[in-house]
């Protein structure tokens, strides 16, 4: 991406479970930090799975991150001189992720935002769709299908729950394709343990 002046740009990173969401935010925020160029990354306060101050991706990459409650703190969080903001698990903030972004953006700072855009039972999964729809670049990753190996592009959740957010990995959430994703498999499985 080209940096012209004090103009600012929001990316998203957005798709699945296990589609290098987080990997491919470490890349780009790590890429300006290897230029020198002023970065911080965000994630939210509640995402513990690997690291409380890391971003770690499920192959293990991780960059430095500050842990916030929501968008308000990260907004507050942002140092003057940062030109480049990571914020990792976008879907684990509140809807005013999209308006802190497009203030910053205003301010001359390179929003990424890498987060889920459907939840497990493949709704769009705010904020990440409307700040999609206010983001410069987009870059829609596909995980491969856990079932087939075809073009996972949802997040199927295999434990039973009806909280819509289940913090988990492997054990919890699968990719899968358009044909094999069925978002009442968690249910089925619990109605035939019962």
């Amino acid at each position: 991406m080209e940096r012209r002046a004090d103009q600012g740009w929001i990316e998203v990173i957005a798709g699945p479970m296990f589609s290098g969401k987080s990997e491919e935010l470490i890349r780009r925020v790590t890429r300006y930090h290897l230029a020198r160029v002023p970065t911080q990354t965000f994630k939210p306060a509640l995402d513990v799975r690997y690291a409380v101050g890391e971003v770690v991706s499920h192959s293990r990459l991780s960059t430095g991150a500050t842990p916030v409650q929501d968008s308000e703190q990260l907004l507050k969080s942002v140092d003057d001189r940062t030109v480049v903001i990571g914020v990792d698990e976008g879907q684990f903030f509140d809807g005013g992720l999209v308006e802190v972004a497009e203030m910053l953006a205003g301010a001359g700072k390179n929003l990424i935002v890498a987060g889920l855009d459907l939840d497990y039972l493949g709704r769009p999964f705010e904020p990440i769709p409307s700040l999609m729809l206010r983001a410069e670049y987009v870059t829609k990753a596909l995980a491969v299908c856990h079932k087939c190996g075809g073009p996972g592009l949802f997040t199927q959740r295999v434990v039973q729950s009806d909280e819509l957010v289940v913090l988990g990995a492997q054990d919890a959430y699968e990719a899968r394709c358009r044909r094999c994703f069925d978002p009442q498999e968690a249910e089925q499985q619990k109605l035939n343990i019962d």
